[in-house]
């Protein structure tokens, strides 16, 4: 029975497919089916919970925020918004709804759903998200009000510099979610057993199956708003399918031989396929180095576990990672120009604090970096006190306990996972005994945000143009401060000048003194190390010669304008 259900839904998808790429009709864009691919199975549909980008992947297809920031200039735009108005002292802004807008089930959106979303929602204490740590300016959160069905007035408590590319924070539907609010339900809601019929958005997709290990299908929101610049109505494509995959080596073959449309390579797949361009009928678009970032992450938290009265981290392993020497001397054996040439074929960028150099003004390059140096690092963990006591080939600290610890990173991630292995090896040339480990992207999550129970893990953060939008991560109360997160009060001094940074800087609207503030706190990183940086890469995607309305930036990818692609008439 199980095997003819799985031929029926193998069946259904390449049926699915093939009528979707048949529908074009010659005399407009309209039709047909992008087909992508993913390495993890999304962890929920909530947006406002989402703390992983399995998550958001597919939420940026359903759901959008007043205001967007274009990919070309940088510069915010009006979204769902049409407009808006701010008083004189910057504190009272009054927003515009467009009054065309219909949420994917046809109700009506309204400024009851922004209220919610922020009222209701982000600044819902018994509701745990990021958003709240972007949106409350020293634990002041902002006063939201409906004015009418279509204005919206948001009193912020103080200046705040970021604010306009902050109001692209998804909306939600108040009809579909106050009911799980009211009853404390909403932690649990929309996750990933939820009918996809039941998860509504404003945006140019919605979703309309999902299984598990297999695929994703989004269907062209029939109520979408947006048109494009010759009146036509927006999206083109019909659908959007995601099939979910091992890892990107099956990615490469599912690329190759035709059953994705594009996906973002490794430096080291760029042999492979450059030469392939012609004869397969695709392009490699390079757009620079990444906007996010990747690092080893040492656990540094030294709280009890309230349940059970034991520490989250053992006792000797907190005592070395909160060393300085410690991680200092890690930071000198990342051996970033090899993992650059070997890793990525060359194709990559070092990178040693908290941005990229593709945030533009905000990036700091005058900051600490230590580069490769195995004899440096040496003698760091020899003053410290970290030698082979036993002459058993490993370190040990003062207290003779051999540095010995667990290593994790994403096993979907091969890139990643042959990093770790360089990194191992540079560990263990330091006498350190290293247990490397790949682990399941969700559950590696759940490690970091739930039973912290962990030693070091190599992972990435998405990134972006506005320092304030890592204050999830920053902040030492922070949902997302990996390495010691929800603190009552800072742990550090040096933490607690980051917090303090960036309370002021939201606050400053002079832009070149907002970045002496944000160059400082890029230093203070680059000197503490709470996250040790690797490597950038080179943000490669390669794609079918078959899509109209193709123009991709750095900042938005290849698809950032999904609604407006289309597939070429020759391409069918």
């Amino acid at each position: 029975m199980k095997n003819k259900l799985t031929i029926k839904i193998l069946f259904s998808f390449t049926l699915l497919f093939l009528v979707s790429s048949f529908v074009y009709s010659a005399e407009n864009k309209y039709g047909g089916t992008l087909v992508l691919s993913t390495t993890s199975d999304p962890r929920s549909f909530n947006d406002i919970m989402a703390k992983e980008t399995s998550t958001t992947l597919v939420t940026s297809y359903i759901f959008e925020g007043l205001t967007t920031t274009n990919a070309y200039n940088l510069k915010v735009e009006p979204n769902l918004a049409s407009k808006w108005e701010v008083s004189e002292d910057g504190l009272v802004w009054k927003f515009y709804l467009r009054d065309d807008v219909l949420w994917n089930d046809g109700k009506k959106f309204t400024a009851d759903d922004v209220v919610f979303t922020f009222n209701d929602l982000i600044f819902n204490p018994e509701i745990p998200n990021s958003a709240r740590d972007v949106f409350t300016i020293e634990d002041k959160p902002f006063l939201v009000e409906k004015i009418d069905d279509l204005t919206v007035q948001f009193t912020l408590p103080v200046k705040f510099a970021p604010f306009l590319r902050g109001m692209n924070q998804a909306i939600l539907p108040k009809h579909k979610l106050k009911e799980a609010v009211l009853k404390k339900e909403f932690n649990h809601t929309w996750g990933i057993d939820t009918n996809p019929k039941e998860i509504v958005g404003t945006g140019p997709f919605k979703l309309i199956q999902y299984l598990p290990g297999q695929y994703l299908t989004f269907e062209k929101n029939p109520y979408y708003w947006k048109k494009s610049s010759s009146g036509d109505k927006l999206p083109y494509l019909d659908r959007i399918i995601y099939v979910i995959v091992q890892n990107v080596d099956v990615e490469i073959l599912k690329f190759l031989e035709g059953s994705i449309d594009a996906f973002q390579l490794r430096g080291m797949d760029y042999p492979l396929l450059k030469p392939l361009e012609q004869k397969k009928n695709f392009k490699i678009f390079d757009l620079g180095p990444d906007l996010g970032s990747n690092f080893i992450c040492f656990n540094l938290n030294t709280r009890k576990n309230p349940e059970n009265g034991s520490l989250f981290l053992d006792e000797k392993k907190s005592k070395w990672f909160n060393d300085i020497k410690f991680r200092e001397a890690i930071s000198y054996v990342i051996d970033r120009e090899q993992m650059i040439k070997i890793v990525k074929n060359g194709l990559g960028y070092p990178q040693y604090s908290a941005m990229s150099p593709a945030s533009g003004f905000f990036y700091n390059d005058n900051i600490v970096k230590r580069d490769f140096d195995v004899k440096k690092a040496k003698e760091i963990l020899k003053r410290a006190g970290y030698i082979d006591r036993n002459k058993d080939g490993f370190i040990e600290d003062k207290a003779g306990n051999t540095i010995e610890f667990n290593l994790y990173t994403n096993a979907d991630n091969t890139e990643r996972a042959d990093i770790a292995s360089i990194i191992r090896n540079d560990f263990e040339s330091l006498g350190m005994k290293v247990n490397f480990q790949g682990l399941e992207f969700n559950t590696l999550v759940s490690k970091l945000n739930s039973t912290y129970d962990w030693d070091t893990i190599i992972l990435g953060l998405t990134g972006g143009v506005e320092p304030h939008f890592g204050k999830n991560v920053w902040m030492s109360d922070g949902q997302l401060h990996l390495w010691n997160p929800n603190q009552e009060t800072p742990a550090t001094k040096w933490e607690e000048r980051v917090d303090g940074i960036f309370n002021q800087a939201v606050q400053e609207l002079n832009e070149d003194k907002r970045k002496v503030l944000y160059d400082e706190y890029q230093m203070i990183i680059s000197e503490e190390l709470p996250l040790i940086y690797t490597v950038l890469s080179a943000r490669l995607t390669a794609v079918r010669n078959k899509f109209g309305n193709l123009n991709p930036t750095n900042y938005g990818g290849v698809f950032h304008n999904i609604e407006e692609i289309y597939i070429k008439e020759d391409s069918h």
